[in-house]
């Protein structure tokens, strides 16, 4: 094998995903330190004073100690590259996060061991299914009292529709929590408290058929339930089965504390053992393989002013396939340009290296003078290719923007229109009234916060959001359809996005149906195609 392909086998890319509060900054930053990336994991929350997690770099996240944006960390840990896509898990979270999902090979879901699958968890998951992408499931904060570990398994399945397999089992929780289970080492891995923010501390590795050894360990009653646990377990669950996990049907499932550090470097050994190298892509021309010679890759993410010195914006594209050289030249397929990449470099939370290289799977950022889209392509100059759009997922609030000094028109649609232009907002504009009435769509509503607080810190425009009752989004498929004529319910409202698309918003999830039924051969979709 060459070094060429050595390089992009080695290389991992996954996404964490999770509900709100349920540790994920916290075990990204253990990965981290795992990889010798950062000498200290801070602690995510706190005072003011405090450090910030690695993760967060936005003014408003370091006020509120939340991840907004997706950010990117690359790390080496035992031979591999990883690149992890680090996002919100706010339940106020944005698009983004949908968007990331689309540049990762396989997705970490980290569950509240006390809490159970939550709604956000249940979204993102949706996303992963519908590209097929491999799930590997760590149920957190075993350091405090958790819910039935087999409920937690049932609702998992329930709630998620995939098959569990339990690599490990914990012992106890919350005061009383001993260790895990490995099933096939048949062997109990015994837990200590570490000192926060540093390595792995003493762990003991017993033998379960050694049962005074066991005993003498984690107590006669701790040992008498586990040995139940093993029987019914070893009946009860999904048999381990790589094809189905890699096909995303089956999900591993660990169990650990991320804060105390207990049971994550177990976690990241067996996952990148299981997961697979950068995968394949599908263009409109076929499929890209990642170990092709030829460099490919698409945007998937643009973020204007991540630096307050440099009013600039940054492209991140997920390479796809072959090796990226600064030095050369690229094709930007949409724009039909042969181009140089502009500083590019990899981002780690704000500080910034500038590469000269990178390989399928690595994830870059680029300076954008304004040219690129979400979803763009762009290639070695002689490809003849074009990756599928990312789709447009459906905002769930609406509220009507309001300029408080309408002096500054410029300003505000300038700004409006590039915070859009990132896809961490949606505008509409009520039919035939162009720019006048605005009205902004987001899938959570932190993002009107974040509106308000980019458009007056960086194009010093103040606004007012009056809030829709809508809920429910619809593109209209119909090429030549004649909006004026469209016959809807009373809740409807008729808008277009900033492509020129038709939608309708609807107050009832009813008025959807009702609205197809009086307009004969009306089609409508969930999201827009690109």
């Amino acid at each position: 094998m060459g070094s060429f392909d050595k390089e992009i086998n080695r290389r991992r890319t996954f996404a964490i995903i999770s509900h709100p509060d349920a540790g994920k900054t916290t075990l990204t930053e253990k990965f981290l330190l795992y990889g010798g990336a950062i000498n200290l994991a801070g602690s995510v929350k706190g005072k003011a004073t405090a450090r910030h997690a690695v993760s967060d770099w936005m003014e408003i996240e370091k006020e509120r100690g939340i991840s907004v944006t997706s950010s990117v960390l690359q790390f080496e840990y035992d031979g591999y590259c990883i690149n992890i896509l680090d996002t919100p898990g706010h339940q106020d979270f944005s698009e983004d996060t949908y968007r990331t999902l689309m540049a990762a090979d396989s997705a970490g879901m980290v569950i509240d061991a006390s809490k159970g699958v939550e709604a956000q968890t249940r979204k993102l998951f949706k996303v992963c299914a519908m590209r097929g992408i491999p799930i590997f499931t760590f149920i957190n904060k075993l350091d405090r009292d958790a819910n039935d570990t087999f409920e937690l398994l049932d609702e998992v399945e329930a709630e998620l529709g995939i098959a569990t397999c339990p690599i490990n089992w914990p012992i106890g929780s919350g005061k009383g929590f001993k260790g895990v289970y490995d099933r096939k080492s048949e062997s109990i891995i015994t837990y200590s408290d570490t000192q926060k923010g540093t390595k792995e501390g003493e762990t003991k590795i017993i033998s379960i058929n050694d049962r005074e050894a066991m005993e003498a360990e984690i107590g006669a009653a701790a040992e008498e339930k586990l040995l139940e646990e093993i029987e019914l377990l070893d009946g009860a669950s999904s048999e381990f089965d790589l094809e189905m996990v890699r096909a995303g049907q089956l999900t591993p499932v660990f169990f650990g504390s991320a804060l105390t550090n207990f049971g994550v470097e177990i976690f990241l050994k067996h996952f990148l053992e299981m997961t697979t190298t950068p995968l394949a892509r599908n263009t409109a021309e076929g499929i890209v393989e990642a170990t092709s010679d030829d460099f490919s890759a698409f945007v998937f993410k643009i973020q204007a002013n991540m630096n307050k010195a440099h009013r600039d914006r940054i492209a991140f594209m997920r390479i796809c396939s072959g090796k990226f050289d600064a030095d050369k030249e690229v094709k930007h397929v949409q724009g039909n340009k042969v181009m140089r990449l502009s500083q590019p470099q990899q981002i780690m939370a704000d500080e910034r290296k500038i590469l000269s290289e990178a390989y399928a799977g690595d994830i870059i950022g680029v300076f954008d003078p304004g040219i690129f889209s979400i979803g763009d392509t762009v290639c070695s100059p002689k490809m003849k290719i074009c990756y599928e759009g990312i789709p447009t997922f459906a905002p769930e609030h609406f509220a009507k923007v309001r300029q408080v000094d309408t002096m500054k028109r410029k300003q505000f649609i300038k700004g409006i229109s590039q915070i859009a232009q990132e896809g961490a907002i949606q505008i509409f504009q009520e039919l035939n009234t162009g720019m006048e009435e605005i009205i902004v769509g987001v899938v959570g509503v932190l993002q009107f916060d974040v509106l308000k607080y980019r458009l007056e810190n960086e194009y010093n425009v103040e606004i007012r959001l009056e809030p829709l009752p809508y809920e429910y989004i619809r593109w209209v498929e119909n090429k030549d359809i004649d909006m004026t004529k469209l016959t809807g319910t009373s809740d409807m409202k008729k808008v277009t996005d900033l492509k020129g698309r038709p939608l309708l918003l609807f107050i009832n999830s009813w008025s959807i149906q009702m609205t197809i039924d009086r307009n004969s051969g009306l089609e409508l979709s969930e999201f827009a195609r690109n």
